[in-house]
């Protein structure tokens, strides 16, 4: 079974822009978002809320820039922005790609996002197709560099539940793993889905309180 746990969750910005998406999340949790900068592979940028326990909120904005077409994250998030913005997905970090990619039969893609502060972080990535095809999947992360992981520093917001339109049994076939035990420290509902599977929102524990986005 390969290793993996809950890395980030990725919301997608409105048609008001990113500017608008993110003052309204950090009014909402009490904490204020850092410019993540811009993923260059992917023609997108983001935002970053650090949680506690290694956890970590993006919200993501496409740019006008010919990657964000041919990358599969960009089409992503570009299809979640024409939708009104929201939840774009939850991704989970492994530690063995190899394995996962040989679980997938695809090869995983580089990415990489350049922060403010000059720092380059690098991963590989894998599934982004399964959730634009199913947005209930989750895809799938491994950072070349935990040292500069982008929860570093998270305090006073935590990530406590999740509600998920979908079945954890279609989860767990696409993941090879049982996705309850894998969320096991959260408060996970599974809901039908009455319109689109996916994401439907998230629960926090902050300074404001119980938030639930």
């Amino acid at each position: 079974m390969i290793d993996m746990r809950l890395d980030h969750l990725s919301y997608a910005c409105g048609p008001d822009g990113c500017r608008a998406t993110v003052e309204r999340l950090s009014a909402l949790l009490g904490a204020e978002f850092v410019d993540g900068g811009v993923h260059p592979r992917f023609g997108t940028v983001n935002h970053i809320l650090p949680l506690e326990n290694d956890r970590y909120i993006e919200v993501v904005d496409v740019l006008d820039h010919p990657a964000s077409d041919k990358a599969p994250f960009g089409q992503a998030v570009r299809a979640r922005k024409e939708l009104g913005g929201g939840w774009l997905g939850w991704v989970v970090e492994v530690t063995d790609m190899e394995a996962m990619e040989k679980r997938l039969g695809r090869q995983a893609v580089p990415g990489n996002r350049h922060r403010p502060d000059g720092v380059n972080l690098a991963w590989r990535q894998i599934g982004v197709k399964g959730l634009m095809a199913d947005p209930q999947l989750p895809f799938f992360i491994h950072w070349d560099d935990l040292g500069e992981h982008p929860s570093i520093g998270g305090k006073d917001v935590k990530l406590t539940g999740l509600e998920i339109a979908g079945d954890p049994t279609r989860v767990t076939d696409w993941i090879g793993h049982p996705a309850d035990h894998l969320l096991d420290d959260l408060d996970v509902g599974w809901i039908g889905p009455s319109g689109q599977p996916g994401l439907v929102a998230a629960v926090f524990q902050t300074p404001n309180g119980i938030v639930r986005v």
